[in-house]
């Protein structure tokens, strides 16, 4: 089976589940695993892929989802060709583990997918709450200017509240949002997790966070727990969730 992947989740599903060997070209934004990714046509960026690079790759099947803005409409462009396509919207952690089936399935190795799913599903279970029964409250950042978080309808909400600790916009509707600096000051978080959307790790510096205007009452930077957790670990609804809970589960830790 000859496969597209057009986003770097559909890229790390379709590795873990053992089929490296089925992809034949990849968004321009997938860099893991490095070793299957560099060998393969990079066919642009999520959001300006290049349709007509992809057809002349006569896959049988294109993995695409709907999990940023502007997603739709690349995903409205492949399927006008005809292709073939499996398309992922994923919310919470049981859609993500739903797509995972749904791509081991189509594939052709539902059983990989079903051991994939459990040994994530062991992996990241919810911690035992802290003695005093406080959960610290975690601000995560996809992006700093201005700050917009995950709100209820994210696995990376899911992820904190699976640590133990709380995200103050859990409940609010919708997948993330802006939030204003009067918002993060009322809401007083224990710790600031950085997590931008496209920007390389080397870049997520403390410091940034710690300059902001009236900040320094903040509580996550005046006990200096701000964390840098890379957005491959958290914004991408695939196997390196796990890494992502880990790190939560290590930042709670410190807060408690």
């Amino acid at each position: 089976m000859r496969v597209v992947s057009h986003t770097c989740s559909n890229t790390e599903i379709v590795c873990a589940l053992g089929c490296a060997e089925m992809l034949v070209g990849v968004d321009a934004d997938s860099d893991h695993p490095p070793e299957v990714v560099r060998r393969l046509p990079r066919l642009g960026r999520d959001l300006s892929l290049d349709v007509a690079a992809v057809v002349a790759l006569k896959p049988d099947l294109v993995l695409t989802s709907l999990t940023l803005p502007g997603h739709a409409q690349a995903v409205s462009a492949l399927q006008a060709t005809g292709l073939r396509t499996l398309v992922c919207e994923p919310l919470r952690l049981d859609d993500v583990y739903r797509d995972i089936h749904r791509i081991a399935d189509a594939l052709g190795v539902a059983a990989r997918g079903r051991a994939l799913v459990e040994q994530m599903q062991a992996l990241i279970r919810p911690r035992p709450g802290s003695e005093s029964g406080r959960r610290p409250k975690i601000l995560l950042e996809w992006w700093p200017k201005p700050v917009i978080a995950p709100t209820r309808d994210s696995w990376a909400s899911e992820l904190i509240e699976l640590a133990g600790g709380e995200n103050p916009w859990g409940q609010r509707p919708g997948k993330s949002a802006p939030l204003s600096e009067a918002e993060i000051f009322a809401a007083a978080p224990d710790a600031v997790v950085m997590s931008w959307c496209g920007v390389p790790l080397r870049n997520y510096r403390p410091a940034l966070v710690r300059r902001r205007p009236g900040w320094s009452e903040v509580p996550a930077v005046k006990q200096q727990r701000i964390q840098p957790i890379s957005e491959a670990f958290l914004g991408r609804p695939g196997p390196r969730l796990v890494e992502g809970y880990r790190a939560l589960c290590e930042l709670v830790e410190r807060c408690s």
